[in-house]
């Protein structure tokens, strides 16, 4: 495997925090249990309301915490949802262990309307989706910190933090542009790793068919009043077919000090991925390859006691090569494709309770650079690639958000009301500033019955691609205005002890959508804001806890289905268009969780997936005509061995060997049998 030398010298929610017990709790008030079997949670984020109302999704356990130790963090204020009307899939700690998953992009393939496209497998690079929305419209955090990627969406889930290392994941679906800022287009996911209070070592290893082996060492150590995590991993295979090898490590750290001023989180962590990109951005040339780069560091306070503060300041930079032809290059190829990537951002939230209810407030500024020998603006002198002799970096482009939120939510009996609005400015647009309202409904109708709606305002920005990109039958547009969507959506929600029900139905109009048009076959490719999508979706979950139900234990523990349809209509201009309509129509997801004897457990899941849309066929890297995507099923399979420390397993990916394509002429691996071990070490 090629590998990328870096030198360092060169180089120049929404979340549900531990249960601690805080002071400064949301729930200090209420004093009372509520039973939680959550993926799809829907909470009131306000203090002295008089209950939560707890949900299931497709993984499921249950699980019973005291409410008032519920802290709410890692967003731009608690109260800036009305949880009545949002819709957060959790999937918790248990439900990652026991998936018969090796990723945190398998996982996601089993969350309610969201669409993972692989190129790579194991982790190694995926486009995400939500709601029929673009990879570049979904909005990745990690701890509440904006990680999503200025220069294109497939690198927001170039993460520095290893899927064993999650505690939890968070799903918001629609949009949530004044809660999470710019970018929150279709959706939001947040990834979630805490620190513990005891000290342990943990040793997870896997090893597989394609020569896959997985090395995950972690460690939490308590200094004082500092928790400290630290976690090292490294992934690599041999590949399913030629030009798939891969090979990753990540370092990561988070550390947690608690004080009487309140607590201090600091996280930092490194990414490097190096892998075969057989056909990734086009079949003609097959054998292409990439290595990636991600750094990472932020700091956030909470503090305040009538008046909450959370400050926080973090830095991403991203650095890829990206290389048409790995071995034998044509004689017209001019090189490789270098970028780097450096994101900074600050941002001051706050809220507080009173008469009225409880308002929140704050102010988020992050700026944006690149660096390339493709995008950006020419450079008056070129500067040197880090890690890469002999090349430089020609273009460049920068440019600064500014992001102000306010939102207040009050009740009148049985009804809670949320609104607010997000004021944005951005350099790129000759300094105009834009406003996102929204405001978020619910009725609660009697114990079991809920009803909601909401109506939100988004944006999305053009990423350094859309703007820069030109290639032989394609132009960029450095004058590209941000992406506008309105989603209008309601419900019902059904909760009992041990049988969860849920429906609801959306529709998102998005306005100035970035495509790829030309007025003639005769022009060039040129990205223009003409295209308007409207997406219709209706969503259902059922969730069942057979044991709660009978009263009594049960063999069958869990059943937990999810079906989403979207379809998306788009209006007709005098121009040629490019946008492939290729959304996710139906997607069906059953899963069981079962004893099978004593310690011995089994986790099944079946995935149903239709998709719209066609693609350039290749054969021998010639093109052979159009393909229609094909609807498949697939099953997956865990059997594990599980005792307080010890964890044995088998997994057994795409049981029955269906061959698919996720994304164009990109084959997905069949059957991938690996086995684990997962051992966890107490310190005294």
């Amino acid at each position: 495997m090629k590998k990328l030398s870096f030198n360092p010298q060169r180089a120049g929610m929404l979340t549900f925090k531990r249960w601690g017990g805080q002071k400064y709790s949301l729930f200090q008030a209420l004093r009372k249990q509520v039973r939680i079997g959550v993926l799809a949670v829907t909470y009131f984020l306000v203090a002295g309301i008089n209950e939560a109302v707890a949900q299931t999704d497709s993984l499921e356990v249950n699980m019973e915490y005291d409410l008032d130790e519920i802290e709410v963090s890692a967003q731009r204020a608690p109260v800036t949802y009305s949880q009545v009307a949002r819709i957060i899939s959790v999937i918790e700690k248990d439900q990652i262990d026991a998936a018969p998953v090796n990723s945190l992009q398998d996982l996601l393939e089993y969350a309610l309307s969201v669409d993972i496209r692989q190129r790579g497998t194991h982790g190694v690079q995926a486009d995400v989706s939500v709601r029929g929305g673009s990879f570049d419209q979904t909005l990745i955090l990690l701890n509440g910190i904006n990680l999503s990627d200025p220069q294109t969406g497939h690198h927001n889930f170039n993460l520095p933090v290893s899927f064993k290392s999650i505690k939890r994941i968070e799903v918001l679906e629609g949009p949530a542009a004044r809660v999470y800022g710019p970018n929150a287009f279709a959706g939001a996911i947040n990834i979630v790793t805490e620190p513990s209070d005891n000290d342990a070592l943990g040793i997870d290893l896997s090893y597989g068919e394609h020569q896959l082996r997985d090395i995950n060492l972690s460690a939490n150590k308590q200094l004082g009043k500092l928790s400290n995590y630290l976690a090292f991993n490294n992934k690599a295979s041999d590949g399913y077919i030629e030009n798939t090898d891969f090979e990753t490590y990540n370092l990561f750290y988070h550390g947690r000090l608690k004080t009487d001023a309140g607590r201090l989180d600091m996280q930092a962590g490194f990414s490097n991925k190096a892998f075969g990109a057989n056909s990734f951005y086009t079949p003609a040339y097959p054998n292409q390859f990439e290595e990636t780069r991600t750094t990472f560091a932020s700091v956030k306070f909470d503090t305040g006691n009538k008046v909450h503060f959370t400050p926080a300041l973090y830095w991403r930079r991203h650095q890829d090569r990206f290389e048409l032809f790995r071995d034998e290059p044509a004689s017209w190829y001019k090189g490789h494709n270098y970028h780097m990537t450096d994101v900074l951002g600050t941002s001051l939230n706050s809220w507080f309770t009173n008469a009225l209810g409880k308002t929140a407030f704050g102010a988020e500024f992050r700026s944006e650079n690149i660096w390339s020998n493709v995008l950006g603006e020419p450079m008056e002198e070129p500067i040197d690639v880090p890690g890469e002799d002999g090349q430089q970096f020609t273009n460049s482009h920068s440019r600064t958000t500014a992001s102000f939120f306010g939102e207040h939510t009050f009740y009148i009996g049985q009804l809670t009301v949320s609104g607010g609005a997000m004021a944005n400015w951005i350099s790129d647009l000759n300094y105009e500033w834009n406003i996102y309202p929204g405001v978020d409904l619910s009725y609660q109708v009697s114990d079991p019955v809920k009803l909601y709606a909401s109506f939100n305002k988004s944006l999305r920005m053009p990423t350094f691609t859309d703007l820069y990109y030109n290639g032989p039958t394609n132009k960029g547009n450095p004058s590209l205005k941000p992406e506008r969507s309105t989603t209008i959506e309601g419900g019902v929600k059904w909760n009992t002890d041990f049988l969860h029900l849920q429906t609801g139905y959306y529709h998102r109009v998005g306005k100035d959508l970035i495509d790829w048009v030309r007025e003639s076959e005769d022009f060039l490719w040129e990205t223009r804001n003409l295209t308007e999508i409207s997406s219709n979706g209706i969503e259902f979950i059922a969730s069942l806890d057979v044991p709660a139900m009978i009263g009594q234990p049960f063999f069958i523990r869990k059943i937990n289905t999810n079906y989403a349809y979207n379809s998306l209509n788009k209006a007709q201009s005098d121009f040629l268009s490019n946008y492939v309509l290729d959304n996710l129509k139906h997607k069906l997801v059953l899963s069981v969780d079962h004893q099978i004897w004593k310690n011995l457990q089994a986790s099944w899941n079946f995935r149903f997936q239709d998709r719209n849309g066609s693609y350039a066929q290749f054969e021998d890297k010639a093109h052979v005509g159009e393909a229609d995507y094909e609807s498949f099923w697939l099953t997956d399979l865990k059997v594990y061995w599980k005792t307080e420390r010890l964890q044995l397993s088998c997994s057994m990916a795409n049981l029955f060997d269906q061959q698919y394509v996720d994304l164009g002429n990109i084959a997905q691996p069949g059957r991938w049998i690996s086995f684990g071990l997962n051992y966890q070490i107490e310190l005294k």
